[in-house]
C-alpha cells in the first residue's frame, strides 16, 4: 500500500493539502507504484532558504527542495517497501508564485508537490530533452486531475 504523509509545518490551516494529497496519490497510480512511501513538508521562505543554502549553496528561498533517498547508493533499508525520500515546499513561495502566475493556491501547490515527486523518482530538468519529458509527465497528472491554469 501506497502511503504519503504530509506534514504542516507553518502553523496555520491550508485546506488544499488534502487535494494535494489525493493529486500525489493519482501521480503514484500512474507510476504503477506500490508499496511505496514519501514526505511532503510544508514550511516557510525563512525554513526553504536554510534548506537551500546549506545543501545546495544557494543562499536563497526557493518554491520546492527534494531530498531522496535513492540519490544515495549506500542507503540500505530493510523490507519490501520503497521509500522515496522527503519534498519541502514553501507555502510563501507558492502565494507568490500562484499570484504571479494568475492561478489559485491549489494549482501552485500540486504543480510544486507533483514537480517533487517527480524528482524523488529520478527525474530532473536539466537538459532540454529531460525537462521535456519530466514536465509532459507533471502536467498529465495535473490535467487528469482537472488542475489547469
Amino acid at each position: 500500500m501506497n502511503k504519503i504523509s504530509i506534514f504542516n509545518q507553518v502553523g496555520e490551516t491550508i485546506e488544499e493539502l488534502s487535494e494535494v494529497e489525493k493529486v500525489l496519490y493519482k501521480a503514484m497510480e500512474k507510476e504503477k507504484l506500490d508499496d511505496t512511501s514519501f514526505n511532503v513538508i510544508i514550511v516557510d521562505n525563512n525554513y526553504i532558504h536554510e534548506l537551500n543554502n546549506t545543501y545546495r549553496n544557494i543562499d536563497r528561498e526557493t518554491d520546492v527542495i527534494t531530498f531522496a533517498l535513492e540519490d544515495e547508493d549506500t542507503l540500505v533499508i530493510g523490507g519490501d517497501e520503497r521509500i522515496l525520500g522527503d519534498i519541502y515546499i514553501s507555502i510563501d513561495k507558492a502565494r507568490s508564485q500562484a499570484q504571479e502566475y494568475g492561478h489559485g493556491l491549489l494549482r501552485e501547490l500540486a504543480f510544486l508537490a507533483v514537480h517533487g515527486f517527480y524528482h524523488l523518482l529520478g527525474y530532473d530538468h536539466m537538459t532540454k530533452k529531460d525537462e521535456e519529458i519530466m514536465f509532459k509527465k507533471q502536467d498529465e497528472i495535473l490535467e487528469e486531475y482537472g488542475i489547469t491554469r
